[in-house]
């Protein structure tokens, strides 16, 4: 098969979809590798790196022309949703249920599709998002903490607080990968956090770890409401596999907040779960509504590319060797995750959540 990993084009995206180490795996197995020019330098790979395991450089244009399966990390963007080819078998972050655009160029595209996000054990672990979940909650703390500084608008606050003050407040929404490496970290930083799920076994889980220093709340519109217009900080972590997020904190919840609080979506690539998110770049990552900064960028483990394309493929690629040594269609029948992830094929949406969503 002929693997191509184009150089990634979003908003400052440094990460890349494969390292030469996964090169040299492809190469093991009988596989062409076409990487296009430059697209390892912000993760810290030359070209040299990959010609050394094989890889042949080329441009964009020769890799969609070209590959049986393109290997991203974020979704086509741009003039990419034109340069794909039907059959083509394209492996990379979809989060198509904020996208109904790109849902609509790989239907037309007859693009067979799988989605990281939506790759799913028996166990109902994601096991492609649990890296970057990882990252992203840990960063979002960091984001946090740093946009509460006062000459970014912020409250003035300190996370962890110093002794004779008290610590800032961080509501954490969802429990998941996400909800539990931000509250590891808020709570790393000294603040006082607490975090709110539907999931009462996972709360408990929760209280266990961190033996009840970690406040934990059935998630509810009141429960909810409450600890927001409490907080200094509220990170959003809510996920629904392959489908929009629903809005947990509406417009007159963060309306309530002070002047100065800090929200982080997490969410938003599928869509937000603050009615008030829109999604922002690292070029420019927050703006204000109701006085409170908000933090909505898509694809935040992309400011640390080398870190984040590390846990990415060492993820990915055994998955990807499947795909590459089997084929499409054997591959998601012979492996049940694989086969959950598909979001489009043949001309059509196949994933349940989509399908719900676009009818």
């Amino acid at each position: 098969m002929i693997i191509g990993v184009p150089k990634e084009t979003k908003d400052q995206e440094w990460r890349v979809a494969l390292t030469p180490a996964g090169v040299r795996a492809l190469k093991e197995h009988g596989h062409e590798v076409l990487i296009e020019s430059q697209a390892g330098v912000g993760s810290g790979f030359s070209d040299n790196d990959y010609l050394l395991e094989g890889a042949k450089l080329t441009n964009k244009y020769e890799i969609w022309e070209k590959a049986n399966m393109v290997l991203k990390v974020k979704e086509p963007f741009g003039e990419e949703k034109e340069l794909m080819q039907p059959n083509q078998l394209l492996f990379t972050y979809l989060h198509l249920a904020a996208a109904s655009d790109l849902i609509e160029a790989l239907v037309r595209h007859r693009v067979n599709s799988i989605g990281y996000e939506t790759v799913q054990l028996d166990s109902g672990v994601l096991p492609l998002l649990a890296p970057m979940s990882e990252i992203a909650g840990r960063m979002a703390v960091q984001e946090g903490a740093l946009h509460l500084e006062k000459f970014r608008d912020g409250k003035g606050i300190l996370l962890g607080g110093v002794s004779g003050v008290p610590p800032a407040k961080v509501t954490v929404l969802g429990a998941g990968t996400v909800g539990t490496n931000a509250a590891k970290v808020a709570m790393g930083m000294g603040a006082q956090v607490t975090i709110i799920d539907i999931n009462l076994e996972k709360l408990r889980n929760l209280d266990d770890i961190f033996w009840g220093k970690l406040q934990t709340l059935a998630s509810n519109t009141y429960n909810i409401e409450k600890a927001v217009s409490e907080s200094d900080l509220v990170i959003g972590s809510v996920l629904v596999p392959g489908a929009k997020t629903p809005y947990l904190v509406t417009e007159a919840m963060v309306a309530k907040m002070t002047p100065g609080s800090v929200v982080v979506d997490v969410a938003i690539d599928q869509g937000g779960c603050f009615q008030t998110s829109r999604p922002t770049t690292h070029s420019k990552p927050t703006f204000t509504a109701y006085g409170v900064t908000h933090y909505c960028v898509g694809n935040m483990p992309g400011a640390v590319p080398r870190t984040s394309t590390f846990a990415l493929t060492n993820a990915t690629l055994p998955f990807v060797l499947i795909l590459a040594d089997k084929g499409f269609e054997a591959a998601i029948e012979f492996n049940r995750p694989l086969a959950r992830g598909v979001n489009t094929a043949y001309g059509e949406v196949i994933h349940p959540g989509l399908k719900a969503l676009v009818g």
